[in-house]
């Protein structure tokens, strides 16, 4: 009796095996993922400055594999690289292209991931022109792409990380445009996975604009595990405010959401690590 349940153990895992294989998914090596807008570094957030919530932020993203951050200065980029030694990275200020203004900035696990190309473009008419404010835009906003190959599988894939901008409504919709086709441009073939502060809700123009033709999706729609966390990723350091889910993790077809979780991490005296909370997948 003990023989027989050994043996069918035995067939259900290879049979497992060859189903993982012919359907192209690769479950034992899953991506941990998040995208999360840490919130610039300014005294003038008094109880909640960054100073405060670095370790917070950093002991979150540690657990992670790949993450995007948003509203980074050059000097949270300094010392979030301190804390995550483990990590490459690719990010530039969107003022000069260099270490001026806020940087929408991916970190990847480098004993993991291998860097094959990486860009950054402006969200306005004239993509290349660096410090662009686009259409009606308060401010220059941009978006990071990496194309990186996963060392475990040999499979490649494009990451974006965007900031669109919290006035321009114009600028919102026109940059979801220009980012949807310059990433599938950039991309081919290959698995496409976008993140970001989009300041836009389920359902406005911005959001339907990246969904038009179905290239992308929202990870939360398609994740096989029932998603987890509130449904805003907004509390503006006081509480979180319900139906303002702003921040998204987008991606193509050929990516599986294992989970989607909106999680809350908190500083040791329970307040908010962002006014922000963080959007994490598993993806396979």
């Amino acid at each position: 009796m003990f023989n027989a349940i050994r043996l069918l153990s035995v067939i259900m895992v290879v049979l497992s095996s060859n189903l993982n294989a012919e359907d192209g998914s690769d479950a034992s090596h899953p991506i941990h993922l998040a995208s999360y807008n840490v919130r610039y570094a300014t005294l003038g957030d008094g109880v909640n400055w960054w100073g405060k919530r670095r370790e917070s932020v950093s002991k979150y993203l540690t657990k992670l594999d790949i993450f995007g951050l948003q509203e980074v200065t050059h000097r949270q980029l300094i010392e979030l690289r301190e804390d995550l030694n483990h990590f490459e990275y690719y990010g530039v200020g969107r003022d000069d292209g260099e270490h001026k203004g806020e940087h929408a900035v991916i970190f990847y696990r480098s004993s993991r991931f291998q860097k094959l190309s990486e860009g950054t473009f402006w969200l306005s008419s004239q993509p290349s022109r660096v410090g662009e404010a686009g259409w009606d835009a308060a401010l220059p906003r941009t978006c990071t792409w990496l194309k990186i190959e996963d060392i475990r599988t040999g499979k490649k894939f494009v990451i974006g990380n965007t900031h669109f901008d919290h006035r321009g409504s114009e600028a919102r919709l026109k940059s979801s445009r220009l980012i949807r086709k310059r990433l599938s441009d950039l991309a081919g073939e290959c698995p496409i996975v976008l993140m970001g502060d989009f300041n836009c809700v389920p359902g406005s123009d911005p959001y339907a604009e990246l969904l038009a033709g179905m290239k992308l999706k929202d990870a939360k729609h398609v994740s096989l595990q029932s998603p987890q966390g509130p449904d805003s990723t907004w509390n503006g350091f006081d509480k979180i405010i319900p139906g303002r889910r702003i921040d998204y993790v987008f991606v193509s077809d050929q990516v599986r959401v294992m989970e989607y979780v909106v999680d809350d991490p908190r500083t040791p005296q329970g307040r908010f690590a962002s006014d922000h909370l963080p959007v994490r997948v598993v993806l396979d």
